[in-house]
């Protein structure tokens, strides 16, 4: 890949991975009842029940495949509202923002992301995020900063700022353009082959499948390597 100029990564499973922080969310949603009752004006429901019935159903959303993305506090309200919790949207936010800071706590950067993006830096090569992230973007900007991928990185494009979600083509080329980057220079890296494959390779990007976080083989004809140590020895 002599003439690459951009290399741009999946988020998720791909530079970082997450475990399911139910207990910090259950603190976040204790600590915040006494506002919820004061805004409703009526007892609120336990915390295990909020949790089950307002920020779990949350989920379809973060791993939904349809190509335009959710704006996550109309949805959170909604959530709220169908298990009879009507907040304001101030409240919304902060409960949002004090949910974020939970997945904050809990992310793990892979062991070869750092010095993959360090390493391809130095080669020269342009590197940014894209990723399906319905959060709102300057939650997610945090979380980058936070855990020190944002410093190795010249741009980050979420779909929560595009309103399209991949393999929808306006994000790759978001992407493209945040670090003034052709698609048939540029390589994409991610976890998922209709994400992070196929939708690249139909701009004219090129694409691998890293499926070091992945329960199962990217499938045959799909090019893939193990980890993202793998990554600087195959460009």
């Amino acid at each position: 890949m002599a003439d690459l100029e951009a290399v741009i990564f999946d988020y998720g499973q791909t530079l970082v991975t997450f475990s399911y922080p139910r207990e910090q969310l259950l603190e976040v949603v204790r600590n915040f009842r006494p506002t919820i009752e004061e805004a409703i004006g009526a007892p609120a429901p336990a915390a295990e029940v909020i949790l089950e019935e307002v920020l779990m159903p949350m989920e379809e959303f973060v791993t939904s495949r349809s190509e335009d993305e959710v704006s996550w506090l109309e949805a959170f309200g909604e959530s709220w509202r169908r298990a009879g919790l009507a907040l304001p949207g101030g409240l919304l936010y902060e409960i949002v923002d004090a949910e974020q800071q939970c997945w904050d706590r809990v992310v793990e950067v892979d062991a070869h992301a750092g010095p993959v993006l360090r390493a391809l830096r130095a080669r020269g090569l342009k590197l940014a995020v894209c990723s399906n992230a319905p959060f709102p973007p300057e939650t997610m900007r945090r979380q980058l900063t936070s855990n020190g991928i944002a410093q190795l990185v010249d741009a980050a494009v979420f779909s929560s700022e595009i309103g399209r979600r991949k393999p929808a083509p306006e994000i790759y080329r978001a992407a493209l353009a945040a670090i003034d980057a052709q698609p048939e220079r540029s390589l994409f890296v991610g976890n998922s082959v209709r994400e992070d494959y196929d939708g690249p390779r139909s701009l004219g990007m090129r694409a691998v499948i890293c499926t070091a976080h992945n329960l199962e083989p990217a499938g045959a004809g799909v090019t893939s390597i193990k980890t993202l140590a793998e990554l600087v020895d195959l460009l």
